[in-house]
């Protein structure tokens, strides 16, 4: 009887189950080996983890790699139930020449058995595999992308997260998919907050008339208005929430939802080589801002606005006006050494 460890991967985008499809795909691989005399005595199954990431970036499938190298691991062959969700790209050839060099086999249903390392056929069946992993998760991007802007743009949905400071969610009633409805999901929308849509409106009002960031924060701190943070801390819990930043006052200023519109697609994720020596270690995401031509508007205003379209427009330009006659700043040379630099504190800071 041959031992098998199994090796699988679940992400939980798209309402996955990962105890569903752990058992389907722990189910396929059983069909494969159990004819066989196989059995399955160890278990490497990722859940949440995209499948972009290379092995060593994933948690169960660094630990099988790290067993590879173990002679007393308990198992001589890997079986895995669905290639695409596990290898991605050009993962494979990266990968499987440390299951050969240890004399391990892995088995797919694929090629209906063990890979078989010299087989050209079986090299082009995984290429094409890990070529359709990729294909797939870019489908899947450029569906939702696309999606998500018509709801956006026609239909001015909220489209989930936490409410900007200002607003709170309220109920907009059943969901348009029938499925959905019948499952009790429903839309929602943004309404005014009692208690904060005024320190917005005052923000603008402020800056409007020719306050900066910092004196808006201050005078917010200085009149014992709660900030971000101190209003709701579940959406900082690691910011102290004692004061207001200038940085807090910037982002409401650039917000547009406060003129009633919904808008999507300020921000982009681009994926950037985690190492630029080591191709290999893969991708890592990063937050980007789009300019203002590629943000998306709804055509019709979604929620009560805290202000108006001019008024946003008149701060976008006052905003633009101050930043076009900064130059860079300068580093200054230090032109002396304090001895007690880094060791004498304000017992009150």
């Amino acid at each position: 009887m041959t031992a098998f460890a199994f090796a699988g991967r679940c992400s939980t985008e798209n309402l996955q189950v990962p105890e569903a499809s752990r058992n389907w795909q722990l189910t396929r691989a059983r069909y494969l080996i159990e004819p066989v005399g196989g059995r399955i005595v160890a278990e490497y199954f990722d859940i949440g983890h995209s499948r972009s990431l290379p092995w060593r970036r994933r948690p169960r499938a660094s630990a099988l790699l790290d067993a590879l190298k173990n002679p007393d691991r308990g198992f001589t062959a890997v079986v895995i139930g669905e290639p695409q969700r596990v290898f991605y790209d050009n993962q494979y050839s990266l990968t499987h020449p440390l299951f050969t060099h240890y004399g391990v086999e892995l088995w797919v249903p694929e090629v209906v058995g063990p890979i078989n390392a010299d087989s050209e056929a079986h090299d082009l069946v995984m290429s094409v595999s890990g070529g359709m992993s990729k294909g797939e998760r870019n489908r899947i991007k450029i569906r939702v992308r696309a999606a998500t802007a018509a709801q956006a743009q026609i239909e001015g949905r909220f489209l989930g997260g936490r409410p900007p400071y200002g607003y709170r969610i309220a109920d907009a009633g059943p969901h348009p998919n029938p499925a959905k409805a019948a499952d009790g999901k429903r839309l929602h929308r943004l309404e005014p907050d009692p208690a904060t849509a005024p320190i917005v409106r005052c923000i603008f009002a402020e800056y409007l008339r020719g306050r900066g960031y910092y004196a808006i924060a201050e005078g917010l701190t200085r009149d014992d208005i709660h900030c971000p943070s101190a209003h709701a801390p579940g959406r900082n819990p690691h910011r102290s929430g004692e004061a207001w930043a200038k940085n807090t006052v910037r982002a409401i200023l650039l917000n547009a939802r406060y003129t009633g519109h919904q808008v999507w697609n300020r921000q982009h994720k681009q994926e950037v080589l985690l190492d630029v020596e080591d191709v290999a270690l893969g991708y890592q995401t990063r937050l980007r801002w789009n300019s203002n031509d590629d943000w998306i508007w709804s055509k019709h205003p979604a929620h009560p606005p805290l202000l108006s379209m001019e008024g946003y427009l008149h701060a976008t330009e006052i905003r633009a006006s101050r930043t076009r006659g900064k130059r860079p700043k300068e580093r200054r040379t230090k032109l002396h050494t304090y001895v007690l630099a880094g060791r004498v504190h304000c017992p009150l800071c």
